[in-house]
């Protein structure tokens, strides 16, 4: 007669470690990721995150999904970022106003450099100092002379204190020795929309905004903020050339992950972020809304650059108080 061995099963102790000795961890990422956008919706910043997110997506197979998160210089969407778990599913496109919205809002809890992690050196791109066609000046030299005697009563078009074209005001008051009043306005957008109605009479935004109504005729184009003339609009003499000496200011983005996220998980969105900037048609796509990648779009590349912006700017905005 043939004995039947027992089956032995497993102790219950032993089957979670079974399972999960089985099991493996899901692979980053396994589901949508959000891309905070903390500006509004048609700025060069939300151009360049949406063409970004496009890319990427396609890389890691799952889709990055942008959200415009406006306010307060860009603290709102800063905020929100942080909300988010560090998991890399969260990520954040900073652009000028990151370096100093502490210095500018005092009560920011989130320091520019320490409490975010640059992924990659993104785009940049030169602003356009621009008159409505109704103020009487046609250079620089002109603008300068016009100012000096309107003083307060000339009005300027900024997005909400912090901002880059809120920011580039201020360097042109402090650089080229004239006074103004800064409108600040919920987005870039809204300011453009009012120098067009000549509710504000100049402004220092950017290509994607300004170049159309420039060609329309509805907008005078004088200046680039660039350090050097820029090919994008080699008709234009850059501000530092035409009165406002050392005056160099050029929009630019850096996309950012979260302290604590893990290093597999920063190494596969450097990995994307790495593969949309160097694409050809990533580029060509940027290079129609007038914005340039950067010969070196690295993380080490992107850290040193905001710690450069931080010191640049953190001085010049310290003295400037919300809605100033």
């Amino acid at each position: 007669m043939i004995r039947r061995r027992p089956l032995v099963l497993a102790a219950p102790a032993l089957l979670p470690a079974l399972r999960s000795a089985g099991a493996q961890a899901p692979r980053f990422p396994d589901r949508p990721l959000r891309l905070v956008i903390p500006v509004g919706v048609g700025g060069v910043t939300d151009i360049v995150g949406r063409i970004l997110a496009d890319h990427m997506g396609t890389t890691l197979g799952r889709p990055v999904v942008p959200e415009n998160v406006v306010g307060a210089g860009s603290t709102v969407g800063a905020l929100a970022f942080h909300r988010a778990a560090a998991d890399g599913y969260t990520i954040f496109i900073g652009t000028n106003n990151h370096p100093v919205m502490k210095a500018i809002y005092p009560n920011f809890p989130l320091d520019p450099v320490t409490d975010f992690v640059p992924l990659c050196l993104v785009g940049r791109q030169p602003f356009i100092l621009a008159v409505n066609p109704e103020v009487p000046v046609r250079d620089v030299p002109g603008l300068l002379a016009w100012l000096r005697q309107q003083g307060a009563a000339a009005n300027y078009g900024s997005a909400n204190p912090g901002a880059t074209n809120h920011m580039a005001g201020e360097l042109l008051k402090q650089l080229g020795g004239v006074t103004f009043t800064i409108v600040p306005y919920r987005t870039a957008a809204n300011a453009v929309q009012d120098l067009v109605a000549g509710r504000v009479q100049l402004s220092i935004d950017s290509p994607s905004m300004m170049a159309p109504l420039i060609r329309d005729g509805r907008l005078r184009a004088l200046a680039v903020s660039s350090p050097t003339p820029s090919t994008q609009f080699p008709e234009l003499p850059a501000l530092a050339e035409a009165g406002v000496a050392g005056y160099a200011l050029t929009a630019w983005q850096v996309l950012f992950a979260r302290p604590g996220t893990p290093p597999e998980v920063l190494a596969v969105l450097e990995d994307a972020a790495r593969r949309a900037v160097a694409d050809p048609g990533v580029r060509a796509r940027l290079a129609a809304a007038n914005v340039e990648t950067w010969p070196d779009s690295s993380p080490a590349a992107a850290a040193a650059h905001v710690q450069a912006e931080v010191a640049r700017w953190v001085p010049i905005a310290a003295a400037i108080t919300p809605g100033g």
